[in-house]
């Protein structure tokens, strides 16, 4: 579950970056530094995303953590979303982390992730 929440995400940060190139081929920008530094950290992002989705998928112990500090990030970022009104927005924003989050912590994945990466190796 914890892996397909985090493949999401990567999979959102992904279309995000893919719209924002055509965004910039297509409309005026105010600043084409700012534009192509969005475009790179938002593919970077899924792709370290997309990464951490893998490896928590085939239960690498330190793919918890990065799962995790990411979720608190889209925490903190829904959080303010829903402070400025947009509740719609927010809560798709709040959901999935705080559900990544829950099952970060649930025993089956704890003793899932606390295997070696050698015996865990499912795909």
């Amino acid at each position: 579950m914890v892996a397909a929440v985090v493949a999401l995400e990567a999979l959102v940060l992904g279309v995000l970056g893919a719209w924002s190139i055509v965004l910039a081929a297509t409309a005026p920008t105010h600043s084409l530094a700012s534009g192509v530094f969005l475009i790179v950290l938002l593919l970077a992002l899924s792709a370290g995303l997309a990464l951490v989705a893998v490896n928590v998928y085939r239960g690498f112990r330190w793919t918890r953590s990065a799962a995790f500090v990411w979720q608190l990030l889209m925490v903190a970022l829904a959080v303010s979303t829903l402070l400025e009104g947009n509740i719609l927005l927010g809560l798709a924003m709040l959901l999935p982390p705080v559900a990544a989050a829950y099952f970060l912590f649930t025993p089956k994945v704890v003793a899932f992730s606390l295997r070696s990466g050698a015996e865990n190796n499912v795909l």
